[in-house]
């Protein structure tokens, strides 16, 4: 097995990625005017490697780039990732070679597992996927620049995975079946498809409605955290929810959104479904399923909030997050117990999970020490 020699300390590392963090804020701000070791302009080169990946996958929009980069500049602060580590014994890491197998509907939605590993100081071997190859790249050359001496603690795959000592691989339920057989030997952890729901009671304002619109179209829904199904209570009026998914109403105008909206619409009035249309977002009557397609949302009622808890207890395994607030969340915080996912969020903060917020609620650097 081939072993690689990381010659960084922890602070190093933090140091690196609380520097590309400061360096993405500025670019952002529109005042970064460093150079790159080339003496190319970083906000230049940065813009750049944004376009290609927005040239490369079409739903990677300018708006859905700049908020996954703030969302990022945001969390790698020093005392983000000093607090994120606190709780951990990293002294004395044995470094492994961590293979990375990311998904690719989000921007940089795998590069949690990628600092996740970095920051512990194993060594990232990174398969990204085709659809998201280029920012990931991005912000690992913005703290190797800080830090030359962490591009040892990354590599990238082109092809198959080899010699690796562990595994985290996410993808949807029929590739977690061939990752499971492939990887199923070596550590591993494996993600597969999940959901997110929000759970109404008639009680909301505008504003909570306007902020869980976020949770439904930031990303234009493609995320695990995205809300796509909606627990109401028999009897439900949809007017306010309507009024504030308002907000997001000029995504009927991105061309890959509207064909989406489209192409359901006809599926679902040919099959004579019972609709709530707004002219840009669907919403049908589904209690088999929380996952809907694109432009679309499901909804079930429920009798009871202690019914709502009960069923997302018995449904934890499909759920990443429930938006829920006030009394009910209470209810489903307490029926949950232990159980360490769905994570419970607040209105429009799907989108916005802390670095200990882990996918599927499996501490990743838990798992990362436990390859020592």
């Amino acid at each position: 097995m081939k072993t690689f020699s990381i010659n960084t300390t922890l602070n190093d590392r933090i140091s690196a990625f609380a520097k590309a963090g400061s360096q993405l804020s500025s670019f952002l701000e529109g005042t970064l005017d460093s150079k790159t070791s080339n003496g190319d302009n970083w906000s230049d080169y940065i813009q750049q490697r944004l376009d290609l990946a927005g040239h490369k996958n079409s739903w990677f929009t300018e708006d859905t780039l700049n908020f996954a980069l703030h969302q990022w500049a945001t969390a790698l602060t020093t005392e983000n990732l000093q607090e994120w580590v606190k709780p951990y014994h990293l002294e004395h890491i044995k470094s492994k070679n961590v293979g990375l197998i990311t998904a690719g509907n989000l921007p940089l939605v795998g590069f949690h597992d990628v600092l996740s590993v970095i920051i512990t100081g194993h060594h990232a071997l990174i398969k990204n996927s085709s659809n998201d190859d280029v920012l990931t790249p991005l912000v690992l050359e913005m703290a190797s620049f800080f830090c030359p001496d962490l591009s040892n603690s990354y590599s990238f795959a082109d092809g198959k995975l080899e010699n690796y000592d562990a595994v985290i691989a996410t993808g949807s339920n029929n590739t977690a079946r061939y990752f499971e057989h492939y990887f199923g030997k070596k550590p591993h952890i494996i993600r597969k498809n999940r959901n997110s729901i929000a759970v109404l009671t008639g009680t909301e304002t505008l504003e909570q409605m306007q902020a869980l619109s976020d949770d439904v179209f930031l990303y234009f829904g493609l995320g695990c955290r995205s809300v796509s199904h909606l627990k109401v209570p028999k009897g439900y009026n949809f007017d306010l929810f309507f009024n504030g998914m308002f907000a997001k109403k000029e995504l009927i105008h991105h061309e890959k959104y509207v064909n989406n909206y489209d192409y359901n619409k006809a599926v679902y009035l040919m099959s004579e479904f019972d609709l709530l249309d707004n002219e840009f977002l669907l919403i049908k009557e589904e209690s088999d399923s929380y996952s809907s397609p694109i432009a679309s949302l499901g909804y079930s009622y429920y009798d009871s909030i202690d019914d709502v808890a009960m069923e997302i207890k018995n449904n934890a395994d499909q759920l990443q997050c429930v938006v829920v607030e006030g009394d009910a969340a209470t209810t489903i915080n307490n029926t949950l117990g232990d159980i360490t996912a769905p994570q419970l969020v607040n209105y429009g903060k799907t989108q916005m999970p802390e670095l200990n917020d882990y996918a599927d609620g499996i501490d990743t650097i838990q798992f990362l020490l436990t390859l020592s």
